[in-house]
């Protein structure tokens, strides 16, 4: 009787529990998207009513049109710049071998570790008036003030290259991907019909690569609309310092809602036209077994010529701004000694390191939840699980200020009432629980990069069999249980590159940062930029330095992946030529070892 009654609160409690894992993804994913609502309804129901019509009046009578305009023109000429040098590079490393190639396929990737701010800071300090550039020309001319012109940076010009040479990565990295995967057979066959190398390149390869391409040329774009350090300190009036503007200079709330709203909706588009251009462009290799494609041996002026089109975003995009990062450090030698520095580096460290944990701890629920749900007869519940996950993702693709912005209203509107009841019950004021705290920046941080952590999380768990799951469940175990003690140990990789993928993405983030950090709180980010706005440009070489130093660690990470993969596809390519060698004349040669493919 004792047992049956024990048995049945068993099953009764593993109902609650289930239905509550139900519950609680959905609820998880709406409060993950409740910036986001916040912004989207901000621009539909109002918030002011007359007022709101008023400002979006004016906004749209005297400013929008500006922040259209160079928003358009900044879109445009980074999207040409990274995808004229990221397919090139890409196809140059991938396709041909060429002197110094084995290093330059990672070191194409070393500009993703410099973010774009601080890119835009030392080449303001290299090509200013006092800059190393302008000076040496001066000295080896004699001229003086006033003798010769010299080409702004801080122009939307300037603004341009600096995020294309930033930024091309996101199209190098995949599309250089989408060239390895390539199978031979394709290119050879178009060799048989006439077509010369580069020839093939641009009539059959790039064909292929053309939804990689569409996909990092969206990555970049989107980082673009996203930035604010960059445009602000080179004088470019775009949506994001329009944002900033309207809120701290104007003061006005409500007409920084209905930027972002507008700014949310060029993201949603870019979003769709990337879906789109995918679905739309599909190709499929014949067969199981493609060879790799073959590597073009490059000479002479060829190989100069390869080696000068993928050195000179290496140098321009990382290499020369790292070295006047680190003369400016080198001659701020005191800083590093300064207690207030290290204050800074504690608490971007301790910050990052919060966000990653609550991150891959969010990301690893709802995936675990998705794969839980994926299990079971397809109803409207799984269905709704599933989406939500899916939703919870979005955020990565809409900018820092616009997250900021959202989560600010909620949080205040939540701090206010929280004020009123305990001045009502208790007659204290508590004062701002949460939007004046790090707890709106920790929140503003699993929204913008939770995507990060769900995807690696889930690529993870799509490599461990549901038989393991069965075999787990026939042991006894819960699924909780099947989480703790087989899946993450299994997911241990997968977690840990999650968090540092999220960890130096903080560290890099600055308009969140600079909207929702608490008073007398700042970090390395945020001095960078203080430090720039004020003209001390060489006060911003240590923290700056700090924040590139992190980001190295996910470009080793992404270069190795890189590398091994092409090895593996080369290998493959070497061991399929020698069987088909030996195999052409007869029996195999029994004094030659196979390696397994």
């Amino acid at each position: 009787m004792v047992k049956t009654i024990s048995n049945a609160s068993k099953q009764m409690l593993h109902r609650v529990w289930r239905q509550w894992h139900d519950i609680s993804l959905p609820l998880v994913a709406i409060i993950i998207c409740l910036p986001l609502i916040v912004v989207v309804a901000s621009f539909f129901i109002g918030l002011g009513g007359e007022e709101q019509r008023a400002t979006l009046s004016h906004l749209f009578q005297n400013v929008i049109g500006e922040y259209v305009w160079h928003s358009v023109i900044l879109l445009v000429g980074v999207g040409l710049l990274v995808m004229l040098m990221g397919v090139t590079a890409a196809w140059l490393t991938t396709a041909c071998e060429f002197p110094g190639v084995s290093w330059l396929r990672w070191a194409l990737l070393l500009p993703l570790a410099m973010p774009a701010y601080i890119t835009a800071y030392t080449y303001s300090g290299m090509l200013s008036f006092e800059g190393p550039v302008q000076t040496a020309l001066r000295s080896i001319t004699g001229w003086g003030l006033g003798d010769y012109t010299f080409p702004e940076i801080r122009s939307l010009t300037g603004a341009v290259l600096v995020m294309g040479f930033v930024l091309f990565p996101y199209v190098y990295l995949v599309t250089r991907a989408a060239f390895i995967e390539q199978s031979r057979a394709a290119i050879e066959a178009g060799r048989t019909l006439g077509l010369g190398p580069w020839q093939s390149f641009y009539r059959i390869a790039l064909p292929m690569a053309r939804p990689a391409i569409a996909t990092g040329v969206t990555l970049a774009l989107m980082e673009t609309l996203a930035d604010y350090g960059t445009v602000h300190f080179y004088g470019v009036t775009t949506f994001t310092t329009g944002i900033f503007r309207t809120w701290y200079g104007m003061g006005d709330q409500v007409g920084a809602l209905q930027l972002a709203s507008i700014l949310l909706s060029a993201v949603v588009v870019l979003m769709l036209v990337e879906r789109i251009s995918r679905k739309q462009s599909k190709y499929h290799h014949a067969g199981r077994n493609n060879q790799a494609t073959r590597p073009m041996q490059l000479q002479g002026m060829r190989a100069f010529l390869a080696f000068i089109a993928c050195f000179v975003p290496v140098l321009l995009g990382f290499l020369l701004p790292a070295l006047q990062l680190l003369s400016w450090s080198a001659d701020r030698l005191h800083v590093w000694a300064d207690a207030s520095f290290w204050r800074l580096v504690s608490n971007s460290l301790v910050l990052a390191a919060l966000a990653a944990f609550i991150t891959v701890a969010v990301a690893l629920w709802l995936c675990y939840g998705k794969r839980v749900a994926s299990k079971r007869r397809q109803n409207k519940r799984t269905r709704i699980t599933q989406t939500s996950v899916n939703f919870a993702s979005l955020g990565y693709a809409i900018p820092g200020v616009v997250i900021a912005v959202g989560v600010m209203v909620p949080l205040s509107w939540l701090d206010n009432r929280i004020i009123g009841f305990s001045e009502n019950v208790f007659g204290v004021n508590p004062g701002l629980i949460l939007s004046g705290t790090i707890v709106a920046l920790l929140f503003a941080y699993t929204v913008r990069f939770l995507s990060i952590s769900i995807q690696t999380v889930e690529s993870g768990l799509t490599q461990i069999s549901h038989a393991m799951d069965e075999s787990g469940r026939i042991l006894g175990l819960k699924s909780r249980e099947v989480l703790t003690r087989i899946h993450f140990p299994l997911l241990r990789t997968s977690l840990i590159t999650a968090g540092i993928l999220v960890f130096v993405d903080v560290l890099k983030e600055l308009p969140a940062t600079l909207v929702l950090r608490p008073f007398n709180f700042n970090t390395l980010a945020v001095r960078a930029y203080e430090m720039a706005g004020d003209e001390r440009l060489a006060d911003a070489g240590p923290a700056a330095i700090m924040i590139v130093l992190a980001g190295l660690i996910p470009v080793i990470l992404l270069s190795r992946a890189m590398n091994r993969r092409q090895h593996l596809h080369n290998e493959e390519a070497r061991v399929i030529e020698a069987k088909q060698g030996d195999l052409r004349f007869g029996e195999p040669n029994p004094g030659k070892i196979y390696k397994p493919l």
